[in-house]
Protein backbone atom coordinates (compact mmCIF):
# COMPACT_ATOMS: atom_id res chain seq x y z
CA UNK A 1 0.00 0.00 0.00
CA UNK A 2 1.58 3.10 -0.74
CA UNK A 3 1.99 6.27 1.23
CA UNK A 4 1.05 4.75 5.09
CA UNK A 5 1.84 7.07 8.37
CA UNK A 6 3.62 4.70 10.58
CA UNK A 7 3.68 5.40 14.51
CA UNK A 8 5.80 3.79 16.97
CA UNK A 9 4.68 4.64 20.58
CA UNK A 10 7.36 3.98 23.47
CA UNK A 11 7.63 4.76 26.73
CA UNK A 12 10.63 7.00 26.12
CA UNK A 13 10.10 8.15 22.64
CA UNK A 14 7.77 8.02 19.30
CA UNK A 15 9.27 7.25 16.59
CA UNK A 16 7.86 7.76 13.21
CA UNK A 17 7.96 6.89 9.44
CA UNK A 18 6.33 7.26 6.05
CA UNK A 19 6.14 4.30 3.93
CA UNK A 20 5.91 4.64 -0.23
CA UNK A 21 5.34 1.07 -1.42
CA UNK A 22 8.59 -0.52 -0.31
CA UNK A 23 10.00 2.57 0.30
CA UNK A 24 10.55 3.28 4.26
CA UNK A 25 11.35 7.09 5.36
CA UNK A 26 12.23 6.97 9.47
CA UNK A 27 10.76 10.56 10.61
CA UNK A 28 12.27 12.35 13.84
CA UNK A 29 11.52 10.80 17.07
CA UNK A 30 9.62 12.84 19.33
CA UNK A 31 9.41 12.92 23.54
CA UNK A 32 6.68 10.59 24.44
CA UNK A 33 4.47 12.98 26.49
CA UNK A 34 3.06 12.30 30.31
CA UNK A 35 -0.49 12.87 29.45
CA UNK A 36 -3.33 12.15 27.27
CA UNK A 37 -3.81 15.49 25.44
CA UNK A 38 -0.33 16.11 24.50
CA UNK A 39 -0.01 12.86 23.45
CA UNK A 40 -2.83 13.66 21.02
CA UNK A 41 -1.33 17.42 20.13
CA UNK A 42 1.75 15.53 19.03
CA UNK A 43 0.42 12.70 16.91
CA UNK A 44 -1.98 15.15 15.59
CA UNK A 45 0.78 17.86 14.62
CA UNK A 46 2.64 15.37 12.67
CA UNK A 47 0.05 13.40 10.93
CA UNK A 48 -1.48 17.04 9.87
CA UNK A 49 2.05 17.76 8.35
CA UNK A 50 2.44 14.85 6.39
CA UNK A 51 -0.95 14.67 5.04
CA UNK A 52 0.07 18.04 3.17
CA UNK A 53 2.58 16.33 2.09
CA UNK A 54 1.71 12.92 0.94
CA UNK A 55 -1.79 11.61 -0.43
CA UNK A 56 -1.93 9.61 2.89
CA UNK A 57 -4.08 6.15 3.15
CA UNK A 58 -3.75 5.75 6.95
CA UNK A 59 -2.25 5.40 9.56
CA UNK A 60 -0.57 2.26 10.83
CA UNK A 61 0.54 2.16 15.11
CA UNK A 62 2.81 -0.59 16.93
CA UNK A 63 1.72 0.29 20.68
CA UNK A 64 2.51 -1.50 24.04
CA UNK A 65 -0.11 -3.28 25.66
CA UNK A 66 -2.26 -6.11 25.20
CA UNK A 67 -3.90 -4.70 21.39
CA UNK A 68 -7.70 -5.63 20.67
CA UNK A 69 -8.00 -5.06 17.23
CA UNK A 70 -11.46 -5.75 16.98
CA UNK A 71 -12.46 -3.53 19.70
CA UNK A 72 -9.56 -0.35 19.28
CA UNK A 73 -8.88 -1.05 22.96
CA UNK A 74 -5.32 -1.48 24.44
CA UNK A 75 -5.73 -3.52 27.32
CA UNK A 76 -3.30 -4.49 29.98
CA UNK A 77 -0.90 -1.85 31.25
CA UNK A 78 2.27 0.03 30.06
CA UNK A 79 4.24 2.71 30.96
CA UNK A 80 1.68 4.97 29.54
CA UNK A 81 -1.29 4.38 31.29
CA UNK A 82 -3.32 7.06 29.45
CA UNK A 83 -3.65 5.12 26.37
CA UNK A 84 -5.04 1.95 28.15
CA UNK A 85 -8.99 0.85 28.46
CA UNK A 86 -10.92 3.09 26.21
CA UNK A 87 -11.35 3.21 22.60
CA UNK A 88 -8.36 5.05 21.84
CA UNK A 89 -8.41 3.35 17.50
CA UNK A 90 -11.68 5.24 17.11
CA UNK A 91 -10.77 8.13 18.90
CA UNK A 92 -7.68 8.39 16.52
CA UNK A 93 -9.35 8.04 13.23
CA UNK A 94 -11.84 10.68 14.01
CA UNK A 95 -8.55 12.99 14.68
CA UNK A 96 -6.86 12.04 12.02
CA UNK A 97 -9.75 11.41 9.17
CA UNK A 98 -7.94 8.41 8.12
CA UNK A 99 -8.06 4.82 8.87
CA UNK A 100 -6.21 3.58 11.89
CA UNK A 101 -4.49 0.14 12.33
CA UNK A 102 -2.97 -0.71 16.02
CA UNK A 103 -1.19 -3.91 16.82
CA UNK A 104 1.42 -4.48 19.87
CA UNK A 105 4.64 -3.44 19.33
CA UNK A 106 6.18 -7.08 19.97
CA UNK A 107 3.61 -8.22 17.53
CA UNK A 108 4.67 -5.73 14.76
CA UNK A 109 8.18 -6.33 15.37
CA UNK A 110 7.74 -10.26 14.55
CA UNK A 111 5.43 -9.65 11.51
CA UNK A 112 8.37 -7.72 10.06
CA UNK A 113 10.47 -10.43 10.76
CA UNK A 114 8.59 -12.86 9.31
CA UNK A 115 7.44 -11.33 5.96
CA UNK A 116 10.93 -10.26 4.93
CA UNK A 117 13.63 -10.72 8.04
CA UNK A 118 15.26 -13.15 10.02
CA UNK A 119 11.88 -15.78 9.90
CA UNK A 120 11.05 -15.52 6.35
CA UNK A 121 12.47 -19.01 5.58
CA UNK A 122 10.22 -19.99 8.33
CA UNK A 123 6.33 -20.80 9.25
CA UNK A 124 6.24 -20.97 12.94
CA UNK A 125 8.77 -18.93 15.00
CA UNK A 126 8.89 -17.05 18.69
CA UNK A 127 9.89 -13.56 18.57
CA UNK A 128 11.16 -12.49 22.37
CA UNK A 129 11.67 -8.33 22.37
CA UNK A 130 14.55 -7.81 25.07
CA UNK A 131 14.31 -4.26 26.30
CA UNK A 132 13.16 -2.54 29.16
CA UNK A 133 11.22 -5.15 29.90
CA UNK A 134 10.70 -8.86 27.65
CA UNK A 135 8.00 -9.23 25.52
CA UNK A 136 7.67 -11.37 22.82
CA UNK A 137 5.46 -12.81 20.26
CA UNK A 138 4.35 -16.23 19.14
CA UNK A 139 3.71 -17.04 15.31
CA UNK A 140 2.02 -20.00 13.58
CA UNK A 141 1.99 -20.20 10.01
CA UNK A 142 3.38 -16.56 9.31
CA UNK A 143 0.53 -15.25 11.55
CA UNK A 144 0.55 -13.63 15.12
CA UNK A 145 -1.37 -15.98 17.85
CA UNK A 146 -3.07 -13.79 20.40
CA UNK A 147 -4.47 -15.77 22.75
CA UNK A 148 -7.81 -15.73 24.82
CA UNK A 149 -7.03 -12.73 26.50
CA UNK A 150 -4.26 -11.12 23.87
CA UNK A 151 -1.42 -12.55 26.49
CA UNK A 152 -0.16 -15.02 24.13
CA UNK A 153 3.86 -13.89 23.57
CA UNK A 154 4.00 -12.11 27.05
CA UNK A 155 7.10 -14.47 28.56
CA UNK A 156 7.99 -12.03 30.57
CA UNK A 157 5.03 -12.29 32.74
CA UNK A 158 6.83 -16.05 33.62
CA UNK A 159 8.69 -17.19 36.43
CA UNK A 160 10.42 -20.52 35.96
CA UNK A 161 10.69 -21.39 39.54
CA UNK A 162 12.35 -18.35 41.09
CA UNK A 163 11.61 -15.27 42.80
CA UNK A 164 12.11 -12.49 39.71
CA UNK A 165 10.26 -12.63 36.75
CA UNK A 166 11.61 -13.18 33.05
CA UNK A 167 11.85 -9.39 32.65
CA UNK A 168 13.01 -8.53 35.81
CA UNK A 169 15.85 -11.20 35.55
CA UNK A 170 16.86 -10.68 31.95
CA UNK A 171 16.23 -7.10 31.24
CA UNK A 172 19.31 -4.92 30.75
CA UNK A 173 17.47 -2.17 32.86
CA UNK A 174 16.87 -4.55 35.77
CA UNK A 175 20.64 -6.00 35.21
CA UNK A 176 22.52 -2.22 35.41
CA UNK A 177 20.48 -1.55 38.11
CA UNK A 178 21.32 -4.88 40.24
CA UNK A 179 24.93 -4.17 39.43
CA UNK A 180 24.85 -0.52 40.48
CA UNK A 181 23.17 -1.32 43.42
CA UNK A 182 25.63 -3.53 44.37
CA UNK A 183 28.81 -1.90 43.37
CA UNK A 184 27.58 1.91 43.91
CA UNK A 185 28.27 2.82 39.99
CA UNK A 186 25.99 4.11 37.46
CA UNK A 187 26.10 2.12 34.18
CA UNK A 188 23.84 0.77 31.64
CA UNK A 189 23.27 -2.70 30.90
CA UNK A 190 25.08 -2.63 27.82
CA UNK A 191 28.49 -1.70 30.25
CA UNK A 192 27.63 -4.30 32.54
CA UNK A 193 28.06 -7.08 29.66
CA UNK A 194 31.50 -4.96 28.56
CA UNK A 195 32.50 -4.79 31.93
CA UNK A 196 31.71 -9.02 32.43
CA UNK A 197 33.70 -9.52 29.01
CA UNK A 198 36.73 -7.69 31.05
CA UNK A 199 36.70 -9.80 34.24
CA UNK A 200 34.70 -7.59 36.55
CA UNK A 201 33.35 -10.68 39.04
CA UNK A 202 30.01 -8.92 39.98
CA UNK A 203 29.29 -7.93 36.04
CA UNK A 204 29.78 -11.40 35.14
CA UNK A 205 27.35 -12.92 38.37
CA UNK A 206 25.10 -10.86 36.91
CA UNK A 207 25.50 -11.74 33.05
CA UNK A 208 25.42 -15.17 34.21
CA UNK A 209 22.10 -14.99 35.74
CA UNK A 210 20.78 -13.24 32.99
CA UNK A 211 21.33 -15.51 30.10
CA UNK A 212 20.91 -18.58 32.43
CA UNK A 213 17.38 -17.30 32.45
CA UNK A 214 16.79 -16.40 29.06
CA UNK A 215 18.42 -20.13 28.33
CA UNK A 216 15.98 -22.05 30.77
CA UNK A 217 12.99 -19.56 28.98
CA UNK A 218 14.20 -20.80 25.39
CA UNK A 219 14.11 -24.44 26.59
CA UNK A 220 10.91 -24.56 27.86
CA UNK A 221 9.00 -22.65 24.88
CA UNK A 222 10.77 -25.21 22.48
CA UNK A 223 8.97 -28.31 24.43
CA UNK A 224 5.75 -26.16 25.08
CA UNK A 225 5.34 -24.62 21.39
CA UNK A 226 8.13 -26.50 18.97
CA UNK A 227 8.89 -23.34 16.80
CA UNK A 228 11.15 -23.91 14.09
CA UNK A 229 13.11 -20.82 14.88
CA UNK A 230 13.68 -18.19 18.13
CA UNK A 231 14.45 -14.90 17.24
CA UNK A 232 15.43 -12.05 19.35
CA UNK A 233 14.95 -8.66 19.20
CA UNK A 234 16.10 -5.45 21.22
CA UNK A 235 18.98 -3.62 21.90
CA UNK A 236 20.35 -6.54 23.45
CA UNK A 237 20.22 -8.19 20.10
CA UNK A 238 23.38 -6.19 18.93
CA UNK A 239 25.58 -7.60 21.60
CA UNK A 240 27.73 -10.03 19.91
CA UNK A 241 27.95 -12.12 23.08
CA UNK A 242 24.21 -12.71 23.35
CA UNK A 243 24.19 -15.78 20.55
CA UNK A 244 27.30 -17.47 22.36
CA UNK A 245 26.35 -17.23 25.72
CA UNK A 246 22.83 -18.62 25.14
CA UNK A 247 24.42 -21.16 22.97
CA UNK A 248 26.65 -22.26 25.65
CA UNK A 249 23.86 -22.48 28.63
CA UNK A 250 21.73 -24.67 26.09
CA UNK A 251 24.58 -26.72 26.23
CA UNK A 252 24.63 -27.19 29.66
CA UNK A 253 21.08 -27.68 29.58
CA UNK A 254 21.29 -30.31 26.74
CA UNK A 255 24.00 -32.34 29.36
CA UNK A 256 21.49 -31.72 32.15
CA UNK A 257 18.52 -33.05 30.28
CA UNK A 258 19.58 -35.90 28.78
CA UNK A 259 16.56 -36.98 26.50
CA UNK A 260 16.02 -33.85 24.82
CA UNK A 261 17.52 -34.41 21.31
CA UNK A 262 15.98 -30.96 20.05
CA UNK A 263 17.46 -27.47 21.37
CA UNK A 264 16.31 -24.03 20.11
CA UNK A 265 17.36 -22.62 17.03
CA UNK A 266 18.27 -18.70 17.79
CA UNK A 267 19.38 -16.01 15.89
CA UNK A 268 18.68 -12.18 16.17
CA UNK A 269 16.62 -9.95 14.41
CA UNK A 270 17.10 -8.18 11.43
CA UNK A 271 15.32 -4.66 11.54
CA UNK A 272 16.66 -3.91 14.41
CA UNK A 273 14.89 -0.19 15.43
CA UNK A 274 12.87 -0.13 12.37
CA UNK A 275 10.87 -3.80 13.00
CA UNK A 276 7.62 -1.92 14.68
CA UNK A 277 7.42 0.88 12.15
CA UNK A 278 7.27 -2.42 9.35
CA UNK A 279 5.41 -4.18 11.39
CA UNK A 280 3.05 -2.08 11.85
CA UNK A 281 2.98 -1.78 7.97
CA UNK A 282 1.95 -5.27 7.30
CA UNK A 283 -0.25 -5.35 9.92
CA UNK A 284 -2.09 -2.50 8.48
CA UNK A 285 -2.22 -4.54 4.92
CA UNK A 286 -3.63 -7.35 6.56
CA UNK A 287 -6.53 -5.34 7.99
CA UNK A 288 -7.45 -3.95 5.20
CA UNK A 289 -7.72 -7.25 3.05
CA UNK A 290 -9.59 -9.01 5.81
Amino acid sequence: MENLILIDIGGTTIKFGIKQGPNLEVLPAKPTPKMLAEFYTCLEAVVASLKKQYPIQGVAISSPGAVDQKTGVIKGASALPYIHNFKIQAELEKRFDLPVSLENDANCAALAEMVDGAGKAVKDAIFLVIGTGVGGALVENKRIRHGAHLLAGEVGYLLLGQEMTVSQAVSPVSLAKRYNTKTGRNISGKEVFERAQAGDEVAQAEVEQAMQTLATLLYDLQYSFDPELFIIGGAISKNEQLLPLLRAHLAKIKEHVEIADVMPEITVCKYHEQANLLGAAINFEHKMEA
